[in-house]
């Protein structure tokens, strides 16, 4: 009963989001996927799978030349990942559908599950083989099996998610990815707890991201940083993706976030139907 005064109260104040139409894919098993509990899990955290992650620069997707991704990679203490390293990593689970500098020249991505945006229907590593022009702009796939990470794939029907370092102060020069995946049929819901990122006007800075879909390609909610708690938001379908970024200078407190799964409020929908149809 909790769960549907609240979404009605978040439905008054606009707060839950709403899909013109609803979509349902069936994917084929494929090794590393599965159902368990009716959650359709990774067996590892998408950003960290055999030392393998993917990384983008803070200006958005598809901006680093090969001279640049190196960098990125070597300033963590690891270095581009190879080809066969990448396959590793897909074949347990990585799946990103963004393309990445390797180490050689190379570019591509690791694919998991087919679909017709992203692998052109095909699975394993899409190879762009070596570039000759290493000006282009990609992401970068770097290796660094002891490298510090922050974000995962979360299954679990509650946790606390805290920015890295929390209560202490985030560092600079973070991009991290929380992927939440719950059961078919349930929503989403977020409860911010403490939130204090740097603040300025644009929010260009230190900022959280959050899309309600898989990715950080659609479904885009909103962009938060400052002081300001954010009201609490509710997916609308099972999964959400929150992407958060620093910038290369000053820090803040941090946050934390609770996220909840909440059964869709289909009895809610009923008793209004009925109501409507008595007057």
């Amino acid at each position: 009963m909790l769960y549907s005064l609240l979404y009605v109260h978040n439905l008054k104040n606009g707060r839950v989001l709403h899909l013109a139409c609803v979509f349902v894919f069936l994917w084929n098993e494929t090794y590393g996927w599965g159902y368990e509990n009716g959650i359709l899990r990774n067996s590892i955290w998408l950003e960290q799978a055999a030392g393998v992650y993917h990384r983008e620069s803070r200006a958005g997707r598809y901006q680093l030349t090969f001279k640049e991704a190196k960098a990125v990679c070597e300033f963590e203490g690891g270095h581009l990942a190879t080809r066969s390293q990448l396959a590793a990593a897909q074949k347990i689970g990585l799946h990103v559908c963004t393309a990445g500098w390797l180490a050689g020249g190379r570019v591509g991505y690791p694919i998991v599950k087919a679909g017709s945006n992203c692998g052109f229907g095909k699975t394993g590593i899409i190879d762009y083989g070596r570039r000759l022009n290493k000006s282009e702009k990609w992401d970068a796939y770097c290796y660094n099996p002891n490298g510090k990470q922050c974000g995962g794939i979360l299954t679990d029907p509650q946790r606390l998610i805290q920015s890295p370092g929390y209560p202490d102060e985030y560092e600079n020069k973070q991009i991290c990815y929380w992927h939440i995946r719950l059961r078919y049929g349930q929503r989403i819901h977020l409860q911010f707890l403490e939130f204090d990122l740097e603040d300025d006007f644009a929010c260009l800075a230190d900022y959280l991201d959050i899309y309600d879909s898989y990715d950080d390609i659609s479904g885009f909610v909103g962009r938060f940083c400052g002081e300001e708690l954010p009201e609490d938001i509710i997916s609308t379908g099972n999964v959400m993706t929150l992407k958060f970024l620093t910038d290369a200078s000053v820090t803040a407190g941090g946050f934390q976030i609770q996220y909840s799964a909440v059964d869709p409020p289909l009895q809610i929908t009923s008793q209004i139907n009925n109501t409507t149809d008595l007057l």
